[in-house]
């Protein structure tokens, strides 16, 4: 039986939302959290299965979860802005002191896992407070020019005038390079002080040299909008509208994913196949993200999956609790301070592990959201951000 979608609540963002956090587990569990060690004394076979585990995994979610995220991110902030307008109230203020109390979750998160993206979404969310009053065709010309990547049709143009110069190794590299000197070892302290010290600025380097910041922004905005036009909630032409996002999304992948894949070939400069690889890789996994989330809200619309797919709903409406508990969770079982794990699985047992974690979460999110009406963090998260209110 379909869930009552008339009831203002969206159980369908709340089931994508927690689709993301899974797929985004999965992958961490195959990165080992961030450190990426290949055991040693596997059999061939397991290598070959492990080559197919996180081939297809990565295919299907790297740099798409994170961009699903990023979309329900906007459109979170949307149906809160939209309520405090209801009410006569401008949300704005309480959003940037909202985004404030994130990052403190997220230096928190970061002090486990310095892939953290809480804190980098935190930074980035200021720059929807200046569009919120904008039209939708003003928001929807800044998100393109943002997804166009700018900076790297720059640098492309640049390497085109001068292709024999050889580009600077990416800064964030030599970041990378020293997080075999804590994950590793035994510390705990050890690994959250290099955690903060040394993975914050690989991360937030990485993030800017993949594009990550003007994608996500965009994928904020064009969340906001998503909001705006109400294109979750249940309805004949939201329907047609996401089984044409779909058909076009799938068409618009084929070749951008095939340029991503051979644009090494087109060029021998470096300089050129760095900006350009940077470019096609935003594009090709947005339409990839458009086709998973049109997929996902058509088939949550049909009795035969929607029950199935709604299991994820109280993982999602616990996003916050979920990503830091999985981090926790994760960190403990990987590194060197805790089960070190990281020396004996292969992608193929991390796949495993990732979905029992995933079951445990489903679990543990169901039963809390019984007895409360949010998630532990959610709730902080919500009493801070309307610490002295007057209504």
């Amino acid at each position: 039986m379909l869930i009552n979608q008339n009831s203002s609540r969206l159980y369908v963002v709340d089931a994508l939302r927690g689709f993301a956090i899974i797929s985004i587990m999965l992958i961490h569990n195959l990165e080992h959290f961030d450190y990426y060690f290949l055991p040693e004394n596997l059999s061939p076979w397991m290598k070959a299965l492990d080559k197919q585990v996180w081939d297809v995994l990565f295919f299907l979610f790297a740099g798409k979860s994170y961009a699903i995220f990023a979309l329900l991110f906007g459109l979170t902030f949307f149906i809160q802005s939209d309520n405090q307008a209801k009410k006569g109230k401008d949300f704005r203020g309480r959003f940037a002191w909202r985004l404030i109390l994130l990052l403190g979750f997220g230096i928190i998160n970061s002090a486990f896992y310095q892939g953290d993206i809480l804190t980098i979404y935190a930074i980035i969310g200021f720059g929807l407070i200046p569009v919120a009053k904008l039209k939708d065709s003003w928001v929807l010309i800044i998100a393109t020019l943002l997804m166009l990547q700018p900076y790297e049709w720059i640098n492309f143009a640049c390497a085109l005038l001068h292709p024999e110069v050889a580009p600077a190794n990416p800064a964030s590299w030599a970041y990378f390079g020293k997080m075999g000197e804590y994950i590793p070892k035994d510390s705990f302290i050890d690994t959250v002080v290099g955690n903060l010290t040394n993975g914050r600025p690989a991360v937030f380097n990485w993030s800017w040299e993949n594009g990550r910041v003007f994608q996500t922004l965009s994928l904020f905005m064009l969340g906001m909008l998503a909001g705006r036009k109400g294109l979750f909630k249940e309805s004949d032409s939201n329907i047609r509208f996401w089984k044409k996002a779909l058909v076009i999304s799938l068409v618009a992948f084929i070749p951008l994913f095939q340029a991503k894949t051979n644009v090494g070939t087109w060029y021998t400069s470096e300089a050129l196949i760095r900006p350009l690889g940077v470019i096609l890789s935003s594009w090709a996994n947005l339409a990839f993200m458009i086709f998973l989330v049109s997929s996902f809200v058509l088939l949550f619309r049909t009795s035969l999956f929607n029950k199935a797919l709604n299991l994820l709903a109280p993982i999602g409406r616990m996003s916050l609790s979920n990503y830091i508990i999985q981090s926790i969770l994760g960190s403990f079982i990987y590194y060197g301070f805790g089960l070190g794990m990281y020396q004996f699985t292969g992608a193929t047992h991390c796949l495993i592990i990732g979905i029992c974690l995933a079951i445990l979460q489903g679990i543990f999110s169901t039963w809390w959201l019984h007895v409360h009406k949010q998630g532990p963090l959610e709730s902080l998260w919500h009493k801070a951000t309307w610490v002295g209110r007057q209504d």
